[in-house]
């Protein structure tokens, strides 16, 4: 009699397989390929979430994405954090959360059109811009009542205000962004323009503005929907203050200020500041006020701007649910400490960061066991390294995570992704990712007119299915949820296979 056993997964002798490096972000989440923009897409939808969730929003060494939560304390942190208090009236000295700044993705192929800068042209990329006809401006749609895109692109009622405006060209990887713009008649005006490319840590030349009065772009920095939904602001935040002395740090361009430098408990253009590490999050606050929370502890906040409040930039999502921020409200200025920030060659961005390098892709021979081999090359300075489970259908145990060569055992048949990580408390975190395929390990036993089937995985019902002859035309034999079975055989010869359901 012969008889023959199909399986859904299977693996004989270990196959390690060269893959694309996966793009990981800072904050070790895979991105995955970024979706193509073939259409002005705004970010109030499920497709902009598609692409800023794919997007690496400039380099993991950017200070919008630095990890901060280790940094020193400036000296005169308590002093600054007084001042701060002391310039807003007794009313407002708590954080507020602003609907203000929106964007929209554009193509590469975005037709590009005029622009005039009527104020800072000597400190504005040059236009034509792609600009889409449905270029959101700052604001709309949480705050403009019923108006029309086209209406507040107009202001047709003579609101004014800053009337921000951001382009992002994910394919192309730019960014442009505007300060005051405004649709007249049928040509654009803004006050200045600025172009980021989102590859590049580079920053406006020496003195000059952007959108922002910083100098700094907008983009990295907003609280977006997308990123709450998933639990965590990835990057640091745009912090608005009463006031800042005539001096701006890095990552800032420029200052806009009439106070005089030497006054230092003042805080400078690019100041950062971070929540307390002692600060307990409350249980009861909303997932948007925890992600954005758990952002100010560890990627803090950068002084951007002057205004009436302390507050941070939120998207105007219409999606956003009432009172998904009130809580932040109630959080004191106090609560709150400013930091040494670190340089253009400081930090991420100094030589001799580590280097995670996870070992190739496998499925082991050995069913539920794999060897990892991974390495992490690097500077003077020894990382850290450790190695989790980042997705795949059951659970993994590591012989010992904090070494790169180690063991994986899996509960469950099925495809995991491994991360390894590598850190000096320096540099940004580098990752790198291995793909372990767990198959089937099946035997079979014949036993007088019976034949006996059995296999290992995790815990869940399978489906045995028969076919009398090849090409194979599968029927259900029976469905169960122990690892072993016994089926008659009935014919002179047969072929069975299993599968999980």
């Amino acid at each position: 009699m012969r008889l023959s056993v199909a399986l859904a997964v299977a693996g004989w002798g270990v196959i390690i397989s060269a893959a694309p490096t996966p793009r990981i972000n800072q904050e070790g989440r895979i991105l995955g390929d970024p979706p193509v923009v073939s259409r002005a897409v705004l970010f109030n939808t499920t497709a902009a979430d598609a692409v800023v969730s794919a997007l690496q929003i400039f380099p993991v060494t950017n200070a919008w994405n630095e990890d901060i939560s280790r940094r020193p304390l400036l000296t005169n942190s308590g002093a600054m954090i007084a001042q701060i208090t002391s310039d807003l009236s007794s009313s407002r000295r708590t954080l507020r959360a602003f609907f203000e700044m929106n964007f929209v993705l554009v193509p590469d192929n975005q037709p590009q059109v005029p622009i005039d800068f009527v104020d800072y042209s000597d400190e504005s990329d040059p236009g034509p811009y792609p600009i889409p006809s449905n270029m959101p401006i700052e604001t709309w749609p949480w705050e403009t009542g019923g108006q029309t895109l086209l209406e507040w692109q107009q202001d047709v009622f003579d609101i004014g205000g800053d009337r921000h405006a951001i382009i992002v060209q994910p394919g192309a990887g730019f960014l442009r962004e505007m300060w005051q713009a405004r649709l007249v008649d049928s040509h654009w005006e803004a006050s200045n323009g600025a172009k980021f490319d989102l590859n590049s840590n580079a920053l406006r030349p020496d003195g000059w503005t952007s959108g922002d009065a910083a100098g700094l772009p907008m983009f990295p920095a907003l609280v977006r929907y997308d990123e709450c939904q998933r639990g965590m602001v990835e990057h640091a935040m745009r912090l608005v203050v009463k006031r800042t002395r005539k001096e701006y740090i890095y990552p800032a361009s420029h200052y806009a200020s009439t106070t005089a430098a030497s006054q230092t408990n003042v805080p400078a253009m690019g100041q950062r500041l971070r929540l307390k590490s002692s600060f307990s999050i409350p249980s009861q606050w909303t997932p948007e006020e925890k992600a954005v929370l758990l952002a100010f502890k560890k990627y803090g906040a950068i002084v951007a701007d002057n205004g009436n409040f302390f507050s941070i930039s939120v998207t105007p999502d219409d999606r956003w649910a009432t009172g998904a921020f009130d809580h932040l409200s109630t959080l004191g200025i106090t609560n709150f400490e400013v930091i040494q920030t670190t340089g253009p060659t400081e930090g991420p961005r100094s030589p001799g960061g580590p280097a995670a390098h996870a070992g190739g892709n496998q499925t082991p021979s050995s069913g539920a066991v794999a060897g990892l081999r991974g390495y992490v090359s690097h500077g003077a300075a020894v990382p850290e390294t450790r190695w989790r489970a980042y997705s795949g259908p059951g659970t993994v145990i590591f012989g010992d995570s904090a070494q790169t060569n180690t063991t994986a055992t899996f509960s469950a048949p099925g495809i995991y992704t491994l991360l390894l990580s590598a850190t000096d408390g320096i540099h940004a975190v580098s990752y790198d990712a291995a793909v372990v395929t767990i198959g089937f390990s099946v035997m079979a036993a014949g036993s007088g007119t019976n034949l006996n089937l059995s296999w290992t995985g995790q815990s869940r019902a399978y489906v045995v299915e028969k076919a009398a002859g090849l090409p194979p035309t599968w029927t259900p034999a029976l469905t169960t949820s122990a690892q072993t079975v016994t089926v008659p055989i009935v014919n002179s010869h047969g072929f069975f296979r299993i599968r999980s359901q």
